[in-house]
């Protein structure tokens, strides 16, 4: 009761004249905010504790110790204080600051890029400091410019010391790469022993930039515009499924920089990508514009009239002649909801078939069987904020977060700097490991049995939570019963790791009051991705970790819209919502809304889809924004499979390998083009809004996708992408208190069932979605390919930082490019000595479908006899070689595991 008073009581004082109340522990310079009163800052960053070093927030406290000027942001307000912000004596005091910060500044705003979006400059006009007085002795040192970033500059003589840079990069990066050095006039901010920043470990997330408040910092782009000429537009990033929220810089139609915003899932951070990378490919050159035709196997332009009328001919042939079930659709997981609703509405309305997939296919469906069978919904439980921020440990398994998703493995390593636990469970050591107090560097395929060991010590140490299991959950003796075989020495046998580090993770673990499970790829990438979900799930209720605050079980979902997708019935058995295709009920329910008759066979997976064209089942297919000759393993096979149809459409911004096998290539708009909305992976559905004008005669997708429905015999038009959601909200149960208005305030999260509801914060409070959480009792199963004499290495895929999937944004950013521009290959230094490899050589990586060559990555950052390899090049694409077998239940491919065998070339 104590703390719940101490946290709401307040206190009231003046300030210029005005009465304010605000609670205790309250800032003068919150306190002004809250008045609407401006108060100057130079070091002052919101999401940090304050600083007090630039001096420039300097109040007037009436009666105050030593001349009554305190610092507003250090200063606290407390009951009757009498406070004045524009004094005589606060503006000398500030006039002073300025007068000594341009002493040591270079002047020469005119070629400054930040000459009108420069604190410094706007606080001396502000103040009327036209010039330094201080005009005797060289001040200044003659500091060179550091030009080496691919994204920004650093002239160290434009620095006032304000170190915003330095605060950003090591408490909310997490990287400490930049700090002071020398003394006195040669102190200068610098990375590490003075060192350029190419040389440095920056990461080149632009953070530092974003917050510098002069022209210190700045980005190379930013030479081509001032902010005068420029407007910006509130959208959510393209890239991964963190779903920060940014503004795009527009200066006429043209995109020419990004800023991070203060979303609920970034706060004003964004990643190299978001940062650099969000731009420059909806302008570049080699953007579809026309629709394209194949014609003697040549690409040439067409009409929309022509395409369209071409694709009606085809389609409706193929389905009259050999049935709806020989057509598919493969919808894009980095479209936005609306986009995806459509085309899925598409494919069973007037296609007639529920072959219709997306991404989530190859990677996470394993997330959404496993956790609602489990739990009743497949969808993260927690908040990224929740799970990094006030939790006592994090158990992060088969994710890499501080290159899959940045933004959240830097508000993890903010989480480690205050105290939070955490142990990494991976085959390699990732950036994360250098801070974890327990690696376990299980082999890939192993995690069943890791999770089966941890539960084994959890019971018998007694430390599962037995209230929580016997009144939410069914299923635990038999659960009890399996694990009781997976001993610490059994585990340690089969995941190549020590018994006692299992054992202490799993007290830690058991033993936390708050402690996520955030899990990614590594999980459900396997032959067992979706029991090796279920055994997340069955960990987290095994000590009563779901439905609480810093608890849950937490898929972090790879693409931007990979979340939305799914939501929206982009998959072969779920129509949006995930309201399952075989039901009666829920088929009349979509057939009264949508006025047709539906198919009541649940359809075929994408992977499922190319073997069936590769056999002649399937004839056509229109694939949306997917390049499956890239992303899918056993490229050999796709390429087979897509040579074998009679008719494909793509849909694409550029002329992808996949688009290249078309019949028909259609031009698409990019994020920036158009409205709508992305779900991230916290369930979150954000606005997506218009920035630019579309490319050449590019359409809206979802006004492309309505032409064919309605040449193809069934009406559908919308004036708009709100339209659209007003459409899901009255077909969704979880999306039925969406809409855009209510989008317009910020993010909601689903489900979101009323106008009045606000969103679900954690899943699974009181009670599971399916009523009671359900055990499974999962016996480990090895991976279906492993080592042998022949192929002697355990090869292992993912994601790097730089690089997204198919490079086709990333690709055209030529910043990224310069830092990586090839594929390449980690191996252990000591399988390195034995085959005579050094770090660059080329090398020659090779499995039963195939072989390719590459680039060695000498170290230990996997074990030996074990191998990594990222899927983002063109040069070395590892999913030539990469098994095509799949997990039984969700159809995953198995990309985490395969056997491959390496020589020198």
């Amino acid at each position: 009761m104590t703390e719940l008073v101490a946290k709401t009581s307040t206190v009231t004082l003046t300030i210029n004249d005005q009465t304010v109340s605000v609670p205790k522990g309250t800032t003068l310079l919150e306190g002004a905010r809250q008045l609407g009163l401006k108060i100057p800052t130079l070091c002052h960053l919101k999401e940090l504790a304050p600083d007090g070093s630039c001096r420039m927030c300097v109040v007037e406290v009436e009666g105050g110790r030593k001349g009554g000027l305190v610092t507003a942001c250090t200063a606290q307000c407390k009951d009757g204080m009498v406070i004045y912000t524009d004094s005589e004596r606060v503006h000398d005091s500030r006039r002073f600051v300025l007068d000594l910060l341009l002493s040591n500044h270079k002047i020469d705003c005119f070629a400054c890029v930040k000459n009108g979006d420069c604190q410094l400059q706007d606080y001396c006009m502000d103040y009327g400091v036209e010039r330094t007085s201080f005009t005797e002795g060289k001040r200044m040192p003659c500091f060179q410019e550091d030009l080496s970033s691919p994204f920004f500059d650093y002239d160290p003589e434009k620095c006032i010391m304000c170190r915003r840079c330095s605060r950003v990069c090591q408490l909310r990066q997490g990287r400490d790469v930049l700090s002071l050095a020398n003394r006195g006039f040669d102190t200068k901010m610098t990375p590490s022993y003075e060192s350029s920043f190419d040389q440095s470990i920056c990461e080149s997330c632009g953070n530092c930039v974003a917050v510098c408040p002069t022209g210190a910092l700045s980005e190379k782009d930013h030479k081509y515009y001032r902010k005068w000429e420029t407007n910006r537009v509130r959208t959510t990033c393209p890239h991964c499924g963190t779903g920060c929220q940014m503004d795009l810089i527009i200066k006429g139609n043209k995109l020419v920089g990004v800023e991070p915003a203060d979303g609920a899932a970034n706060k004003n951070l964004l990643c190299v990508k978001g940062r650099f990378a969000s731009y420059k490919f909806v302008g570049a050159k080699d953007r579809l514009t026309d629709p394209l035709i194949k014609r003697n196997g040549v690409f040439e332009k067409a009409t929309w009239e022509e395409a369209l009328d071409l694709i009606t001919k085809k389609f409706t042939g193929i389905k009259e002649n050999y049935g709806a079930d020989a057509l598919a659709g493969f919808s894009c997981s980095r479209a936005t909801n609306e986009d995806n609703y459509v085309f899925q509405k598409m494919v069973r309305t007037v296609f007639g078939t529920n072959n219709v997939d997306n991404c989530a296919r190859v990677c996470h469906s394993a997330s959404v069987h496993g956790l609602a069978h489990t739990l009743g919904s497949g969808a993260m439980t927690n908040p990224i904020e929740d799970i990094t921020t006030d939790v006592d440990m994090i158990l992060l398994v088969g994710s890499n977060p501080t290159e899959a998703h940045p933004v959240i493995g830097a508000q993890i390593r903010q989480a480690i700097q205050k105290g939070t636990k955490i142990v990494v469970v991976d085959p390699r050591k990732i950036d994360l490991v250098k801070d974890s107090d327990i690696h376990l560097q299980i082999q890939a395929g192993t995690n069943v049995a890791f999770a089966n060991g941890m539960m084994h010590v959890i019971i018998k140490d007694n430390l599962m939570d037995q209230q929580f299991i016997e009144n939410k959950t069914e299923g635990y003796e038999a659960l009890k019963q399996m694990v009781a075989d997976y001993t610490p020495e059994k585990v340690a046998e089969i995941c190549h790791i020590n018994p006692d580090d299992l054992r202490q993770a799993a007290r830690m673990y058991a033993k936390a009051e708050k402690a996520p499970i955030i899990y990614c790829l590594g999980v459900t990438e396997h032959s067992t991705g979706t029991e090796g979900v279920m055994s997340m799930s069955n960990l987290a209720m095994l000590v009563g970790k779901i439905g609480k605050s810093g608890c849950g079980v937490n898929p972090l979902r790879g693409q931007n819209n990979v979340q939305g997708a799914c939501d929206m019935g982009c998959m072969p058995y779920d129509f949006p919502g995930y309201q399952k295709v075989n039901q009666p009920k829920v088929i009349e329910k979509f057939e009264q809304a949508w006025g047709v008759s539906l198919s009541r066979n649940k359809g075929m997976t994408s992977t499922q889809v190319l073997p069936a064209a590769a056999e002649g089942k399937v004839k056509g297919i229109y694939i949306f924004g997917e390049d499956p000759i890239v992303t899918d393993p056993d490229t050999g096979h796709v390429r087979a499979a897509l040579e074998n149809l009679d008719f494909l459409v793509v849909q694409e911004l550029f002329m992808t390998e996949t688009a290249a096998y078309a019949d028909v290539v259609l031009p698409g708009i990019s994020y920036a083009e158009k409205n709508g909305t992305f779900t991230n992976t916290e369930r979150r559905v954000q606005r997506v809004r218009k920035a630019v004008e579309p490319m050449g005669q590019a359409r809206e997708d979802y006004e492309v996708f309505c032409d064919v429905m309605t040449r193809m015999g069934y009406l559908s038009q919308y004036d708009s992408a709100d339209e659209i959601m007003d459409e899901i909200a009255s077909l969704v149960p979880s999306f039925g208190g969406i809409n855009y208005a209510r989008l317009e305030e910020g993010g909601l999260q689903w489900p979101c069932p009323t106008a009045d509801s606000p969103g679900t914060y954690i899943m699974h409070v009181g009670q599971f979605t399916r009523g009671k959480g359900l055990f499974m009792a999962i016996p480990y199963k090895e991976a279906k390919e492993l080592p042998d004499e022949t192929y002697p290495y355990l090869m292992s895929t993912g994601r790097m930082l730089y690089h997204y999937n198919t490079r086709a944004m990333t690709g055209r950013t030529e910043g990224i490019n310069q830092i990586a521009n090839r594929s390449y290959i980690e191996i252990n230094y000591q399988d390195a000595e034995k085959l005579g490899i050094k770090e660059g050589d080329k090398v020659k990586v090779s499995s039963r479908r195939g072989e390719i060559e590459t680039y060695a990555a000498v170290g230990d950052r996997v074990f030996p006899n074990e191998v990594f390899m990222t899927f983002h090049f063109p040069d070395g694409n590892v999913n030539e070689i990469t098994n095509a077998v799949f997990d039984d239940i969700a159809i995953i491919p198995e990309y985490k595991v395969c056997a491959v065998d390496i020589c020198p070339v």
